[in-house]
């Protein structure tokens, strides 16, 4: 149709043919609506098929499009439409629209690009639904048709092109869909393990996308075959100005197939210690105890020295030291020690607390209090803080002295009418 007969349409709409294609697309919207809550109601909240709130998922505007052409054509035998063709295109669009958004926020939840994406995705959509509702898209497409490029000796035409870049990105993103959807479903289940979940999951989203990209290389017209002097190029690439970056995508295979780390491991690579919260297949990202982050590229943590905190024992060692007046009671100091350590919950109890007389400092006796915990993750420095202020508290309570640093100064320069040595403990 084009815009002559859509505006020969809307010169043939009367009140009463408005009134049967309002009521018919009023009742495909009611039944799609009702069908969709029927089967929505125990979904989950991330589900692509329903949505956050049922209706704003995919199904409910695909049940609303199918509904909609049917009484399309049921209803074009008998009088012109022009309401359920709008109806028509505006569910499409909107179909097209959740499909990618859902995909994408399932598939990259916390990528800023997803909402570009969306933006981009919807203002393509409606723009191509009007076009198509005025009658005006195939003329468009026949432009598009008519601007030719030149790659080498093959001209292709910009049709073409766009048709070719919406076919990959829609295989593309029914390729991501079937990985989460593997993911979700089949994977949580079948693989317990943390890191061969991830490494499952990682290789099914690269061969989906790999057969995706293929099938829509193909169905646009692409020779395949062609494709060999381009693995040509990629492998040269790869041994010489790509090998880091392969090296470190083979690495986060190797780790995850090893588990030699895995997610939620302390550990301590060069000076810097954390948790590990994600292994990639390029980088492992390593959160410390007070909220930094740091990316490791995933070659380091096979070519480097790592300190694994959690794979053999989960026991953390934790130590503060003390220094008390030569006139104190050892045992009771080391009594005091212990006690404070023993009253804070997360301070194991085996192996106990133990306090040790580590030197004779210039100042008074040095001690040093070892204790354990279980989970290093919730933080150090807060439960030493504590066991430092009741180690405080106890010592004052019981009387011992904590001596202030003592220094002597020598003046060996007098003013005149003074002959002796003057010394001064500071």
């Amino acid at each position: 149709m084009n815009f002559n007969d859509f505006t020969q349409r809307l010169g043939q709409v009367d009140a009463r043919g408005l009134g049967i294609e309002l009521a018919a697309l009023v009742a495909c919207v009611a039944i799609a609506w009702v069908v969709t809550r029927w089967f929505g109601r125990d979904q989950p909240k991330d589900s692509i098929w329903f949505g956050e709130r049922t209706f704003d998922g995919l199904l409910f505007p695909l049940l609303a499009l199918v509904f909609a052409e049917l009484a399309r054509r049921l209803v074009s035998g008998y009088q012109p439409v022009l309401v359920l063709r709008i109806g028509v295109s505006v569910f499409l669009s909107l179909a097209v629209i959740r499909l990618f958004a859902r995909v994408m926020r399932a598939v990259f939840p916390t990528s800023n690009l997803v909402r570009l994406l969306e933006r981009t995705i919807s203002w393509l959509a409606w723009i191509a639904a009007i076009l198509w509702i005025v009658g005006l898209l195939p003329p468009v497409l026949a432009e598009l048709d008519d601007i030719t490029l030149a790659f080498g000796k093959t001209r292709v035409s910009l049709q073409t092109i766009v048709q070719g870049v919406l076919s990959a990105g829609l295989v593309l993103v029914i390729a991501l869909w079937i990985a989460a959807t593997i993911e979700k479903r089949i994977l949580r289940e079948a693989v317990t393990d943390l890191s061969m979940r991830k490494v499952a999951s990682n290789a099914v989203r690269a061969f989906l996308l790999l057969v995706g990209l293929l099938f829509a290389l193909s169905a646009v017209g692409v020779d395949l075959t062609a494709l060999s002097v381009l693995g040509g190029a990629l492998g040269v690439g790869l041994g010489f100005g790509l090998q880091k970056l392969a090296a470190n995508y083979v690495s986060g295979f190797v780790i995850l197939l090893e588990r030699s780390i895995r997610i939620g491991d302390n550990v301590k690579v060069d000076t810097f210690e954390g948790r590990i919260t994600d292994i990639k297949t390029r980088y492992t990202l390593i959160r410390a105890g007070n909220g930094r982050e740091a990316i490791v590229p995933n070659e380091s943590l096979i070519t480097s020295r790592v300190e694994n905190l959690s794979m053999a024992d989960r026991k953390f060692n934790i130590n503060t030291t003390i220094v008390v007046g030569y006139d104190s009671d050892v045992a009771q100091v080391q009594s005091i020690l212990c006690g404070a350590a023993k009253a804070q919950a997360r301070v194991m109890t085996d192996p106990a607390p133990v306090a040790f007389l580590m030197n004779f400092a210039p100042d008074g006796l040095e001690f040093t209090l070892n204790f354990w915990v279980a989970d290093p993750d919730k933080g150090k420095d807060n439960l030493r803080s504590a066991i430092n202020i009741a180690v405080l508290e106890g010592l004052r309570s019981a009387g011992v002295d904590i001596p202030y640093p003592q220094r002597v100064l020598r003046v060996e320069s007098l003013p005149p009418g003074i002959s002796a040595t003057r010394e001064a403990a500071v």
